[in-house]
């Protein structure tokens, strides 16, 4: 991967501003998130909003997904969104806090270190800590943006899933899938993708599957490869 950026099939997203850098976890959401089964698969309709965008990688695969679908990023960081718009993402600067618009999809990669020793670079430390965004602020937050039907999609460590998943039934969002993500089959799960839904629909039920990133050899996975075959040269 250069440090100014990385090469897709179908884009190129450069990150050399952004605090993150493109990384397994976001395309990880990019490839696994759904739009909401209405009104077409191609996402005509559809309003999306990525959360924390920063160079706006997720965002940009889903408008490869979902080219008819209006896709939105926000970021506290102003380096961050002019990068996301150089990339082709229509970015803005802004906290989820203040934000105000509806969607039918929501979608984050959100800070996910809590109580750990920070980084001193402010950027790295803004993008993976939860002082600027918890949770908790999160998933209410969220669930005020979802239109009737609307679905949150996020990435997060395995670790967080279950206080997660209390928050999130505390905001009214009903989880319907769960992805356990593994390094390799030996090893703990590292990630987890969780899809939750502001409207419980007909026929409920929770759908729990696993992904395996790493074959015996070290490569990426035949599941993996499937995953992500749009999107890696």
């Amino acid at each position: 991967m250069a440090s100014e950026g990385f090469q897709f099939k179908q884009f190129y997203i450069r990150h050399d501003h952004c605090a993150m850098k493109v990384g397994t976890d976001g395309v990880l959401l990019g490839c696994w998130a759904t739009t909401p089964s209405y009104p077409s698969p191609q996402g005509r309709g559809i309003r999306i909003l990525d959360i924390g965008t920063g160079s706006g990688l997720i965002a940009r695969m889903l408008m490869q997904r979902f080219p008819e679908a209006e896709v939105e990023g926000i970021d506290i960081d102003v380096a961050a969104v002019e990068q996301a718009r150089e990339n082709g993402v229509k970015a803005f600067v802004s906290s989820l806090q203040e934000w105000h618009s509806t969607y039918d999809l929501i979608v984050s990669n959100p800070p996910y270190f809590q109580n750990s020793l920070k980084n001193p670079d402010k950027g790295r430390q803004t993008a993976r800590h939860t002082d600027t965004l918890s949770y908790e602020e999160l998933m209410r937050h969220s669930a005020r943006l979802l239109k009737e039907g609307g679905q949150l999609a996020l990435i997060l460590p395995a670790e967080a899933e279950d206080e997660i998943r209390q928050m999130a039934a505390g905001e009214g969002l009903y989880l319907a899938r769960v992805t356990r993500v593994y390094s390799k089959v030996s090893k703990p799960a590292r990630r987890v993708l969780l899809l939750f839904e502001i409207t419980k629909s007909e026929g409920y039920e929770i759908t729990t599957d696993s992904l395996i990133l790493e074959n015996e050899t070290g490569g990426r996975s035949a599941e993996y490869q499937e995953l992500t075959k749009d999107f890696y040269l």
